[in-house]
């Protein structure tokens, strides 16, 4: 391993963990019940504790997701994925613990509903970054994130001149090398508000 996958992956798995703690912190501090969802707050407001939203992308466009629990007891049910990336647009959807952008694949009706009629869907998050190999060809443009204590991670911002505001620009170039798809191991439950 070079020492720049070195660097990326120990990075990386540190930014992973810093995370799933706010993540974690975020859970412990929930006062409110999935019912109590219609004074929900951005996720990353100051204090904002579960349910919270922000937006994310879904087959290019913007949808809103509830965040219903972010730590989850461990279950064999299927989960969808969730990738944290460099933001896409100059408003981040995410601001905690660093700017970034959220992408999930096709939103389907089940998706869509709230908490009280247990329309949720487990969620597993992955790291969307470029890879060497991408860097190098100059295939992935990365925004280099600067992490307090970590150092800089290159998140995603661009495959091939395309925005990844859908999975299919992020799985495909995935298999080409271009990109490191990194597990942070979270595990979330989650709405979408219907379109």
């Amino acid at each position: 391993m070079s020492s720049i996958h070195a660097r990326i992956a120990t990075t990386t798995l540190a930014a992973a963990t810093i995370v799933l703690a706010a993540a974690a912190l975020a859970t412990a501090t929930a006062g409110a019940s999935p019912v109590q969802a219609a004074g929900l707050v951005n996720c990353g407001a100051t204090g904002a504790t579960t349910p919270c939203f922000e937006k994310i992308w879904s087959d290019g466009k913007q949808v809103r997701m509830t965040f219903v629990n972010l730590n989850p007891a461990p279950s064999t049910a299927p989960t969808r994925n969730f990738y944290v990336l460099a933001p896409q647009t100059r408003t981040p959807q995410g601001t905690v613990p660093f700017l970034h952008d959220h992408v999930i694949g096709d939103v389907s009706p089940q998706d869509h509903g709230d908490a009280r009629n247990n329309n949720l869907v487990r969620y597993h998050g992955y790291f969307v970054l470029c890879s060497a190999q991408g860097i190098s060809s100059g295939g992935c443009v990365p925004s280099m994130t600067s992490i307090p204590g970590l150092g800089t991670i290159p998140f995603a911002k661009t495959v091939n001149g395309h925005k990844l505001t859908s999975a299919g620009p992020i799985e495909s170039p995935e298999n080409a090398g271009l990109l490191t798809i990194f597990d942070t191991g979270g595990v979330f439950i989650a709405t979408i508000a219907a379109r």
